[in-house]
Parts: structure tokens; C-alpha cells; sequence
């Protein structure tokens, strides 16, 4: 079959089966099977695919059409300009999370590394725990934005660390994250750290029906849902920081609008409390500062 003929009836089935973007699931499936990019597929669009490569196709179009996630089907996802490897043992990582990077950085006072040009970080090290890292992907990106940084990353998923460390190998960054099994920060002494950083599951069992369907079927639950409230984690967790930070050290973590009052009574007594919101001005990040 030739490819324009196959991209075009990977179109209809997904669209039939009421998959979100249905062309752009179809490209990027198809260009997962071929192992090319989106401008080969419409510079030869006469190109006959194998009878292996239709029926490799065809079997990640019925995954993506009952729900799989693209990135549990490929393997694959970007964030911060790199590739991870993603399982189901993982969250998918997602653009909104790179705000957490970018609260991380305005607190160290210095720019992202991809908007900056030659400039250094400062000799002195800081020292970062990322808790909950899953595919380490906010470990990994910090390790590359501060490389005098020392950090460490931990998850209660021995699974999910697995993937973490796979990624921070295929990054050339396994001397610079120690990962460590624990829930959330067990085991550290009080004073550690500069920063402790989180995505932390912030979902209210509440709201389960208005996430959707492939979050809650197919991506870890324990790494989406919190509890009744959704604010189960994180009640745990900033006293759990402000034992672990240094004094002056801060919290960055991942929350969402519908917990957002509620991070900010759990805040009380903590210096610089901020909210940052998302590209849809939803509240997406929240920090402060241990006084």
C-alpha cells in the first residue's frame, strides 16, 4: 500500500474511533514505523510500505484507537529539548512541567541554558532533590541547566526508576543524579538541601471523571490521583521539605488550580509563597522559601 493511501486511512480509523488528533496520532505513528520524519512521509508519498512495517501500523493504530498514549506506543516523549523514555511504569512528562524547571531557575536567578549564550553558572554547587522524579525528566533537566548542581532524584516506583536512570544514561548523566528508592524524602537529613523540587500526583479522586479517559486507564494512578482532596501528597510533603531544606532553601512544585487555595494554606509560616501560572493561565506552579 502506498504511504499516502495508508496515512490517509490511519486518518479515518482513528478519526471513527474518536481519537484526538487524529492526523497528527496518524503521522507520528507512521513515522514511528518507518523511522523517518514528517517530510519524508509528503516527499514520497508513492513510497510502498512492507507487508511488515503495514502490519507493525496497523497494530499501533489499534492501540492508539482503545486509548494507548502515542508515547506508550512509541516509547518516546520531548521535554525541555530532550528525548525520554517512557513506560507505563511512568507519567507521561508534559510541556506544563517545564514551568517547574523555569520557577527552579528564576529562583537560582539565571535564565534557561537554551536562552543563554556562553554564560556560566556560578562555581558554587547547589544541592536539588527532584521527589516523585518518575521518568526523571525534571532531575535530568535540571542536571543539564546547572551543572555544578549536586542532585538527587527519588521515587517509591522501583519501576519507574528504572526508566529514570535508562534516561539519565542516555543523556551522559548518571554521575550527576543519584537516585534513591523512597517515599517522597525519607531517609534525607534535616538541612540537605537547596531546593526540593516536585510533580507530585495532585488529582482529587473527586475529579477522576474530568481527567481524561487515557490519563486515568493507562498512566500510573498513583502517580495522578492523591487522594479524596488531591492535596494528600503535598500535605506530606512540604513538611517533609521544610525539614530537608537548608534555611533560605525553597519548594517548587507542580499543582493545579483546583488545589491552589489549599497549597497556599499549607504555605503558611513559608517565606516568598508563589503561584505561576500555565500558558492558559491556569495555576500551574507553586514555590516558597524555608525562612
Amino acid at each position: 500500500m502506498p504511504l499516502r493511501k495508508a496515512l490517509h486511512a490511519a486518518i479515518e480509523y482513528l478519526s471513527a474511533a474518536n481519537t484526538p488528533s487524529p492526523r497528527l496520532n496518524a503521522e507520528s505513528l507512521l513515522m514511528f514505523t518507518l523511522g523517518c520524519d514528517r517530510s519524508y512521509l509528503y516527499a514520497h508519498p508513492e513510497r510502498e510500505l512492507t507487508a511488515e512495517e503495514r502490519e507493525r501500523y496497523d497494530k499501533e493504530l489499534a492501540e492508539r484507537a482503545r486509548g494507548v498514549p502515542a508515547q506508550y506506543i512509541t516509547g518516546h516523549q520531548e521535554f525541555w529539548g530532550m528525548d525520554f523514555i517512557v513506560t507505563p511504569a511512568v507519567l507521561i512528562p508534559r510541556p506544563e512541567t517545564e514551568h517547574v524547571i523555569e520557577a527552579v531557575l528564576s529562583r537560582v536567578g539565571r535564565a534557561p541554558l537554551r536562552l543563554r549564550s556562553g554564560q556560566a553558572w556560578p562555581a558554587n554547587a547547589l544541592s536539588v532533590v527532584d521527589v516523585g522524579t518518575g521518568s526523571g525528566c525534571i532531575a535530568i533537566a535540571l542536571a543539564k541547566e546547572l551543572p555544578q548542581a549536586e542532585i538527587h532524584a527519588t521515587d517509591i516506583s522501583t519501576a519507574a526508576l528504572e526508566i529514570a536512570c535508562a534516561n539519565a544514561a542516555r543523556h551522559s548523566l548518571t554521575n550527576r543524579i543519584q537516585f534513591q528508592h523512597a517515599d517522597l524524602l525519607a531517609g534525607f537529613e534535616a538541612d540537605s538541601f537547596d531546593f526540593v523540587v516536585s510533580n507530585p500526583p495532585y488529582v482529587g479522586e473527586s475529579e477522576e471523571e474530568e481527567v481524561q479517559l487515557e490519563v486515568r486507564k493507562f498512566e500510573p494512578r498513583h502517580a495522578v490521583f492523591a487522594g479524596p482532596t488531591g492535596l494528600e501528597a503535598i500535605e506530606r510533603l512540604i513538611p517533609q521539605a521544610r525539614n530537608a531544606l537548608k534555611p533560605g532553601g525553597s519548594l517548587v512544585m507542580e499543582i493545579s488550580g483546583t488545589i491552589v487555595e489549599g497549597v497556599e494554606r499549607l504555605f503558611t509560616g513559608w517565606d516568598e509563597v508563589r503561584i505561576a501560572n500555565d500558558l492558559q493561565n491556569i495555576p500551574r506552579v507553586a514555590s516558597a522559601r524555608r525562612p
